[in-house]
């Protein structure tokens, strides 16, 4: 088995170290792929799918923060399957939850052209405010579902899985035990 891995993103070349995900090797050469849900402190487990890219010979996109790369690998971080796929993923996401105090996903919904009113009969998550700990306040209303906060509290950082998924398909929140 080779140490290293040589492969092309975008038409440039690069080569990287056996294991390099498809996001760490695209930054290398300075090619940017947009996340959500990705943090490089914590576990990437590629949720949000807003960094997926296009790997020819696949039949469908892969997650960039998750996919690792390959000897004579071929991605397209930018192709119109890519971007419209991401445009789709922002477009929803905004359908669901508020997303004006997230500047990046705003950034991002700027880049790909979201039309924020094509899903406007969805319904939206309504959750009430949380306001029963003198520490914090939790608006539900806005959250992602990106589960870095779920990620902290387990293994990653604290060790107490204090927080986890709650609930089924739409009605999915973060909660407490």
């Amino acid at each position: 088995m080779t140490d290293t891995v040589t492969l092309t993103i975008d038409g440039n070349q690069v080569t990287v170290p056996a294991g390099t995900t498809l996001l760490d090797a695209a930054a290398q050469i300075g090619i940017t792929i947009p996340t959500t849900c990705y943090h490089p402190t914590l576990t990437a487990n590629g949720l949000c799918r807003v960094c997926s890219v296009e790997v020819e010979g696949a039949r469908t996109l892969v997650s960039s923060c998750v996919a690792k790369v390959a000897e004579g690998m071929v991605v397209h971080t930018e192709s119109e399957r890519v971007r419209r796929s991401r445009r789709t993923i922002l477009e929803m996401l905004a359908s669901a939850v508020d997303v004006s105090e997230a500047p990046e996903i705003v950034a991002q919904m700027q880049q790909y052209g979201v039309d924020a009113g094509r899903f406007a009969g969805t319904e939206r998550r309504e959750i009430p405010l949380l306001d029963d700990n003198p520490f914090y306040i939790r608006d539900y209303a806005k959250c992602i579902l990106c589960w870095r906060c779920v990620q902290v509290c387990a293994e990653d950082v604290q060790h107490t899985f204090a927080l986890n998924l709650s609930g089924r398909g739409f009605e999915t929140t973060i909660g407490t035990f």
